[in-house]
């Protein structure tokens, strides 16, 4: 099911760019604030996803709903973006309305609760493996089904980029958006057929009510010496919580402070799906070769490193005593994303100073317009960004569901998904500087934000890695 619907959302939404650009007639800055928006609108709907799963339908009925709208919403951009729709000026507004309404409050559904859903498959415990007296970790389970999530989410995104630009390339947009709603209708299928073998946890009622009576208690009843504040609603009687839930509520609320910290992040990595292109547009490249395909590149480099860092890397540290904490590995995300941007700076830098047409600024310089110098120098920060992911972002998963009690894992996971939509809040700002040759101070600035943002975050939170180790310790 992810699988197809990241097919779907990565191979649809990657085209956004160009084809808002060269079919809607769009200039730079407004492509970018409008892809920008459509992911601030895809994730800003993921708490509505996690509220209406934990408190009404349930995981798997909530999927199911907003897969429907999901795939409503291509088959109307499909019917937008022929020449029929085009002509007679209904383009930019059906595009609005199938990837704003439809396509993202699907998405925002589907997002808040699928990762959960699929670690909710696997039972908690130690595990006897076929070795006597040697016994399987779930934590280290679903550290791993938390890496392999990623991996297809990213096999998915890999044929999606790879196939739909080549479809848009020689055939049409409205096929281009056709085969990602043909793809994501089989993962419907498929999820559907496999509904009795799931593991289904039931809705538990108003999940944030209960958090907000728990929050309020706790303020009337603070006490000396506690070392968190939340710590007063600890042994309450007459109450809907118990203490599992109260700590549980308090390591939510660090992880949550851990995620304040994504958006710059998010904001910064999301400039693969407007700004890379649009720089690659100006550099030289073969004529079988759509520039937004680059980013397949990233996909590429996550299916072949997931499984090596999962089977070779972590397990190699491990045996070293080499224990990466949470913080270690986000932090160590953070440093290769600022300098795989200190390369896309550089980069820009020379695509400026390399004729014939410079920084694209001259009178008369044509539409379409490429210096020389080649196109296949991004691959190194669409593969570089793509092993900050397995640190940063494949944690920031599993600290989501780690650390939220049973019935808050929907509304924490949105929380950090929410923090894309911040970072594409952002994006849409810096949308305003987008063209040329304004971009390269764009590039330059956020290397240098997310550098110091980077050495924050770490002093903010080195000491986390040691409460996870205690907790983990305290479980087993």
């Amino acid at each position: 099911m992810e699988l197809c619907e990241r097919f779907a959302h990565y191979g649809g939404s990657l085209m956004f760019t160009i084809y808002l650009q060269k079919i809607l007639h769009q200039n730079k800055p407004q492509a970018i604030a409008l892809n920008r928006g459509t992911q601030f609108m895809s994730y800003g709907t993921t708490i509505l996803g996690a509220v209406i799963a934990d408190q009404w339908l349930g995981k798997f009925k909530t999927i199911l709903v907003f897969a429907s709208l999901y795939f409503i919403g291509f088959v109307l951009l499909a019917i937008s973006s022929t020449d029929y729709s085009v002509d007679r000026g209904y383009g930019l507004a059906g595009f609005g309305i199938s990837v704003f309404l439809f396509i993202g409050f699907g998405t925002g559904g589907i997002k808040a609760n699928v990762s959960s859903f699929m670690a909710e498959q696997i039972p908690l415990g130690y595990k006897a493996t076929k070795i006597p007296g040697v016994y399987e970790d779930s934590k280290l389970t679903i550290e791993r089904g938390f890496r392999y999530f990623y991996w297809s989410i990213n096999l998915g995104a890999f044929f999606g980029q790879l196939i739909c630009p080549q479809v848009a390339k020689n055939k049409s947009y409205a096929m281009a958006f056709t085969a990602p709603a043909i793809v994501f209708f089989i993962g419907i299928v498929v999820f559907i057929a496999g509904s009795k073998r799931y593991i289904k946890t039931k809705p538990r009622g108003t999940v944030l009510t209960k958090v907000w009576r728990c929050m309020r208690y706790a303020r009337k009843n603070k006490r000396e010496g506690r070392s968190h504040w939340l710590d007063g609603a600890l042994g309450a009687r007459n109450v809907e919580w118990n203490d599992e839930f109260v700590i549980g509520l308090q390591r939510s609320l660090r992880a949550c402070k851990i995620f304040l910290f994504y958006p710059v992040y998010m904001a910064v990595c999301g400039s693969m799906g407007d700004n890379f292109i649009n720089q690659g547009l100006t550099m030289k490249r073969p004529d079988w070769l759509s520039v937004d395909q680059l980013n397949a590149v990233n996909c590429l480099a996550l299916v072949i490193a997931i499984p090596v860092f999962d089977n070779f890397v972590f397990p190699l540290l491990r045996r070293m005593g080499l224990r990466m904490g949470p913080i270690v590995r986000i932090t160590t995300g953070y440093s290769i994303v600022v300098c795989a941007f200190i390369y896309v700076t550089v980069l820009q830098k020379v695509i400026y100073t390399t004729g014939p047409y410079y920084d694209f600024t001259a009178p008369g310089t044509p539409e379409g317009a490429t210096n020389d110098i080649s196109v296949w120098y991004q691959i190194v920060p669409y593969a570089a960004i793509a092993v900050a992911e397995i640190f940063a972002s494949v944690t920031a998963l599993e600290l989501a569901y780690s650390q939220a009690p049973t019935e808050l894992r929907s509304v924490l996971t949105a929380a950090y998904l929410s923090t894309i939509c911040g970072g594409s809040l952002i994006g849409m700002v810096l949308a305003l500087w987008g063209g040329d040759p304004q971009v390269l101070y764009v590039f330059a600035g956020e290397t240098v934000v997310l550098a110091i943002m980077t050495v924050v975050f770490y002093f903010s939170f080195r000491h986390y890695d040691g409460i996870v180790a205690k907790q983990e310790q305290f479980k087993s």
